[in-house]
């Protein structure tokens, strides 16, 4: 049995030891919920992975946005470099759900984009979960939509061995039933073709090509190739492979689907008739009947999704089966793994945000006859489906939420000592329309403050209620003679990347921004952070958002915080009296152990490598294409660019690796978009 092995340079350090300690005892003692509440830049990551040594436990760990959770993932694999940590994420580049808007009489019909590598790692990440115990999965709130049936997955899987008896014409046919595609081109994950003698199969999870070879009725040996260089891997006794989707339906079980399909139809097509609903009983008849004739006839159709709970045999209202029913269970059907939810503040919300928004689309969907009632079945789980699905849960955040605080009230462990010894930055209150009985407002004030740290050779950051103003602020700087910038969600992603790290590099010396929480970036040359207009009670200024901003001067040992604000709101109160509590903590740890703090130093390349990776060389290769090599050896240039968008996906870089992928496509003919036709 594989075993978890963490693999560190450093050792828990700070309060880490405290906390893997109280949150392992929680664990062994059976606790539901913990929570670790970990100041920023005190390990949290690090923290868990120790956990996860301890416990021995396949791991689901649960972050809010596909670029946190690749950062997760790359993290994890670097303290388990031996086991196995996969991504899972939604696998579209572009999703537009079915939707119709009854004011305007709109129908928008679904229109998606289907990422292949992303396909291709979540199958890795099934996969891995079905053959092996030392399993991690970094995941966004993909995991909790609806997924093919794990038994069905598992039960049909195919294994192949030198010396069974088949022949060619079999393997085929078995292949066609698990999903895989035929093709006489180069294969991509879940293809196979066949070549004389023998057949090539590029499984859904893996990179790799095994090649079949028969001597007559039997399989005479089963090779690995690499897909790229074609260099020859020592073969294999051999090979089990899964279904090249995740849903997966036997032909008896599909027959007995179109029977309760059918079923539905006539009974909604009578309620629609007693109901004098005319136009949306004919629409209802015509797509439903559309569907079923391919489903027939070639086992699927566009939208087959919505009719899942008739493939899965589930009664209405049942929970579909979602990546958690994958991971282990106890016999007794206990979820048998342990679960992390990271930044929890942000994360638990919007897991239980996700039904209510769904159901609202499909309900409208069905009284318009545009959808059968089981397809409101097709859906994410609801909060108290997704509590019961995962067991044992750990969340972390600097700034737990309401969920957290009231299921952790015992088991709550703190991290507030830095490995460091950094303190968490001095927090200054100062008026906004009069400073020190001045007449000048906070923006005059908050120049001389940036003055005075550019001056040091330090960093500034601003943060506005409003778009407009911190392009104004920016503005208005600027013509001061400073260095400044500014970024909100109008910002493409990579000129961000190219802002924050400019900021670093000291080609801006100011960034101003509405909420530059979201970056989830590490800037420790940043010695000042100004709020603007902090009293105004919202979102960008509750509590939690304080918090987390006042966090961002915490790397530096120098670091403060200028709050402007003309009263003393509950907000503003319980944020600073945190951030006093734990400094006094912090304080009281460096006096009694001797530390003394200094300024994370950190590569400013590593802030580019957080969200891109080598994206900036890859698109210089790009506009700087070797013409002559192309010319001369087409097939040579294009495996060398296959290889550089491989591996642009074991890095998780898909920016790049999309790239890579187009310009291929754009040097081959390939991957033409073929437009859908039906719904």
């Amino acid at each position: 049995m594989a075993r978890f092995a963490i693999t560190a340079p450093y050792t828990p350090a700070g309060d880490q030891p405290k906390a893997i300690d109280a949150l392992f005892e929680g664990l062994k003692k059976g606790s539901p919920h913990q929570t670790l509440l970990g100041v920023t830049g005190s390990g949290k990551t690090f923290t868990i992975a120790n956990v996860i040594d301890r416990l021995q436990k396949p791991t689901l760990v649960i972050a809010h946005n596909k670029t946190l959770a690749a950062q997760l993932t790359q993290e994890y694999r670097e303290f388990f470099p031996n086991n196995a940590v996969h991504y899972f994420v939604s696998y579209y580049d572009y999703y537009q759900p079915e939707a119709y808007l009854p004011t305007s009489d709109t129908y928008i019909e679904k229109e998606a984009q289907i990422n292949k590598e992303i396909d291709r790692l979540r199958h890795a990440s099934t996969q891995a979960l079905l053959t092996r115990p030392d399993v991690i999965i970094v995941a966004s709130v993909s995991c909790i939509y609806a997924l093919g049936s794990p038994e069905e997955y598992r039960r049909v899987h195919m294994e192949l061995r030198a010396g069974m008896k088949k022949n060619r014409a079999e393997l085929i046919r078995e292949l066609v039933g698990l999903y895989f595609e035929r093709t006489t081109a180069d294969l991509m994950p879940g293809m196979f073709r066949a070549l004389g003698n023998s057949i090539e199969i590029m499984p859904t999870g893996e990179q790799i090509l095994y090649r079949i070879e028969f001597q007559q009725d039997t399989i005479e040996r089963v090779r690995i190739i690499d897909a790229i260089t074609r260099t020859e891997k020592e073969p294999l006794p051999f090979l089990f492979l899964f279904p090249a989707k995740h849903y997966v339906t036997p032909e008896h079980e599909r027959d007995r689907a179109i029977k309760d399909i059918e079923r539905e139809l006539t009974q909604q097509l009578q309620k629609f008739e007693r109901s004098g609903k005319i136009l949306e009983a004919e629409r209802l008849k015509r797509r439903t009947n559309h569907d079923l004739a391919l489903i027939r006839e070639m086992g699927y159709c566009n939208g087959i999704e919505n009719y899942s709970r008739h493939f899965d045999g589930r009664a209405p209202g049942e929970p579909p089966y979602t990546l958690l029913d994958y991971f282990p269970h106890t016999p007794q059907g206990k979820a048998d793994f342990l679960t992390i939810i990271d930044e929890s503040h942000v994360t638990v919300p919007q897991i239980g945000g996700m039904y209510a928004g769904d159901r609202s689309r499909k309900e409208t969907l069905v009284e318009h006859g545009f959808r059968l009632p089981s397809a409101i079945d097709n859906r994410p789980l609801q909060f108290e489906e997704f509590e019961s699905a995962i067991g044992q849960v750990i969340y972390t955040s600097a700034t737990p939420g309401p969920y957290e605080r009231e299921t952790s009230k015992k088991t709550m462990v703190e991290q507030i000592i830095r490995p460091t010894g950094l303190i968490d930055p001095e927090v200054i209150v100062r008026p906004i329309t009069g400073v020190l009985g001045a007449v000048q407002g906070q923006v005059e004030d908050l120049l001389k403050e940036a003055e005075g740290v550019i001056s040091k050779g330090a960093r500034v950051l601003i943060t506005t209620l409003t778009k407009k103003m911190a392009e104004d602020l920016s503005d208005f700087l600027k013509d001061r003679g400073l260095k400044t910038a500014y970024l909100h969600s109008d910002v493409q992603t990579l000129d961000r990347i190219t802002t924050l790290t400019g900021l670093r590099k000291g080609e801006f010396d100011v960034l101003v921004g509405v909420n530059l929480l979201r970056e989830g970036l590490d800037l420790p040359e940043v010695e000042l952070v100004a709020i603007l207009d902090a009293d105004k009670q919202g979102f960008l200024r509750s509590e939690t958002s304080l918090i987390q901003t006042i966090g961002r001067a915490a790397r530096n040992v120098n670091g403060r915080v200028i709050l402007y604000a003309d009263q003393m709101t509950g907000s503003l109160t319980r944020a600073i009296d945190e951030t006093n509590r734990r400094r006094a903590l912090q304080h009281a740890y460096n006096e009694e152990h001797g530390i003394t703090p200094q300024t994370i130093r950190k590569n400013i390349k590593d802030i580019t490598e957080e969200l891109r990776s080598d994206h900036a060389k890859a698109v210089g290769v790009m506009f700087t294409i070797d013409k002559d090599l192309y010319a001369k050896n087409p097939k040579k240039f294009i495996v060398e660019k296959r290889r550089q968008m491989i591996d642009a996906v074991k890095e998780l870089d898909f920016e790049t690796a999309a790239l890579l992928r187009d310009e291929i496509y754009a040097l081959t003919g390939e991957g033409r978009v073929k437009k859908k036709v039906g719904a």
